[in-house]
């Protein structure tokens, strides 16, 4: 979408198109599934769980962390990256509210 058709629509929509377009590459909810199953921070796992390259994982951890999905700490040489449960949940809170004020309709083609 280009930047001039932003003002088109709500500030609402634009925001949960961007908390959408932050997630929506399969890489991420591979690195995100895994954050969340390890319930801790990970360090060097995810290029050996998810068989991306190294660049590929940093880049899209790059990403989360740009949205604040995810933090990560220096320990030594490694940086190791856990879910921001704040920032979680209003992704979860947005997205409920999303799908429950507009429920599909049953008298569709």
């Amino acid at each position: 979408m280009g930047a001039t058709k932003k003002e088109l629509f709500t500030k609402k929509q634009n925001e949960i198109a961007a908390m959408a377009k932050a997630i929506a590459h399969p890489a991420r909810i591979a690195i995100l599934h895994e954050l969340l199953k390890a319930n801790a921070c990970i360090c060097g796992d995810l290029v050996d769980e998810l068989g991306l390259a190294q660049a590929t994982i940093s880049q899209h951890l790059k990403e989360l962390k740009n949205v604040g999905l995810i933090r990560g700490t220096i320990e030594g040489t490694s940086i190791c990256y856990c879910i921001d449960p704040l920032v979680w949940s209003a992704y979860k809170e947005v997205f409920a509210h999303f799908f429950k004020e507009a429920p599909a309709s049953q008298n569709c083609c």
